[in-house]
């Protein structure tokens, strides 16, 4: 590999971790190198433009620009790989022998498939998702906003690649072929966009009419059922998922007018619209670190005509200290494909900061997962509402230690 890449490279960290921990993230893995060596062929003089997708820790965007890109427009779905290639732009663009190098970052990040990142584009580097219905909206936003003669480059891990991917692919390109396996990583490769290629197929919008739903709104709203809004990386798509039926279910013990309810990990939005139609005058929030689950929750508010904010940012960061009374949390439990309760224990602690005295939050969980003491821990005296084979649902009312509540005990 270049050498001018393989320094950019050695400066990353997979942010915010250090890279020590033996079972942690790697700031680089075999899937960007490949996807670099790949591109550093098809990258020339005349066309230094360059566009990443997926890109986790920077390794893409920033080895894309030591290869010699002038610019590289970037689209991360994960507000945390944003803040994570901010993290490693200062350090990788400042080298031992250029220690006053201009720290400008060389990029443009986007927050969403628009035509703006792909208009023109005649490389794209994708970080493979799992999701095939994210790779389908991907796919169709490249073939319809690139340049006929783009070639995007799709890596990923061998043991998560599936021939549903080269489908996926194929409908929207007249050419895919996939290269030799390298480091249990291999590339598909697109050419040729479709010129016949029908609408867009995402987003996606269907109404809901469960029993849960039926259960949580009130009596006027339950016929119509609740309209849902997904682009193709909203966890569950338009579909009501398990742990959030679960929840809804208890929906007639949630406090009944808070004045300020928040959605913590909302995806497509579907609690925190629940929680407008509900309450007309409670002031909704909601929060992900994905742009698609912002972008659905935002369409899926609007569809149901009813108002709320919705903030993209890392497990509620962005929320003010003592600001709301009720909070509604279906934590996930995996983090890519692997198994990771890091962001369930981080929304918990948020949780406790942005309630008020008193004020409640109600979480859904796997009941394998036994979170009731972590939830002690981090907002106050929790007990368990409802639990099935898969799924527990609890209740931890914010307790603020106080002289007084010390004095009493």
């Amino acid at each position: 590999m270049n050498p001018e890449v393989e320094s950019a490279l050695a400066a990353l960290r997979p942010y915010p971790e250090d890279g020590s921990r033996a079972d942690g993230p790697v700031a680089v893995d075999a899937t960007d190198r490949l996807l670099l060596d790949e591109a550093a062929t098809l990258l020339t003089p005349e066309d230094d433009r360059v566009v990443i997708i997926g890109d986790r820790f920077g390794a893409l965007t920033l080895g894309a620009l030591a290869l010699g890109a002038r610019h590289v427009d970037v689209h991360t779905d994960a507000v945390t790989a944003e803040t994570a290639l901010r993290a490693n732009s200062d350090p990788a663009a400042r080298t031992a022998d250029r220690p006053d190098a201009d720290p400008t970052p060389g990029y443009t990040l986007h927050d969403s498939l628009s035509p703006d990142l792909l208009r023109g584009a005649r490389l794209v580097l994708l970080q493979l998702p799992t999701s095939l219905a994210e790779l389908t909206e991907i796919a169709e936003h490249v073939a319809r906003e690139a340049d006929p003669a783009v070639i995007l480059l799709a890596g990923g891990r061998v043991k998560h690649m599936t021939r549903a991917m080269n489908d996926v692919l194929g409908a929207s390109f007249r050419q895919v072929s996939a290269s030799l396996a390298r480091q249990k990583s291999r590339l598909l490769i697109a050419r040729e966009p479709r010129p016949d290629v029908g609408p867009l197929t995402y987003p996606v919008t269907a109404r809901l009419t469960d029993p849960e739903i039926a259960h949580a709104l009130a009596p006027a709203r339950q016929a119509a059922g609740l309209a849902v809004v997904a682009h193709g990386a909203a966890f569950a798509g338009a579909g009501l998922d398990l742990g959030t039926r679960f929840l809804l279910a208890q929906a007639h013990r949630w406090p009944a007018s808070p004045a300020v309810a928040v959605d913590l990990g909302c995806g497509t939005g579907i609690l925190a619209a629940v929680l407008a139609l509900r309450s007309p005058a409670t002031r909704v929030i909601a929060t992900d670190r994905s742009a698609a689950a912002c972008a659905s929750a935002r369409a899926t508010l609007a569809a149901n005509g009813v108002a709320g904010t919705v903030l993209r940012d890392d497990a509620g960061a962005a929320l003010a200290d003592d600001s709301a009374d009720l909070v509604l949390l279906n934590p996930p439990f995996h983090d890519r494909a692997a198994l990771s309760t890091d962001a369930a224990h981080r929304m918990f602690a948020t949780a406790g900061r942005v309630l008020r005295d008193g004020g409640e939050l109600w979480t859904v969980f796997n009941t394998g997962l036994h979170y009731r003491n972590a939830l002690e821990r981090a907002v106050g005296p929790t007990e368990h509402v409802a639990q099935n084979t898969r799924f527990t649902v609890t209740r931890s009312v914010r307790k603020l230690l106080t002289d007084v509540s010390v004095e009493a005990g």
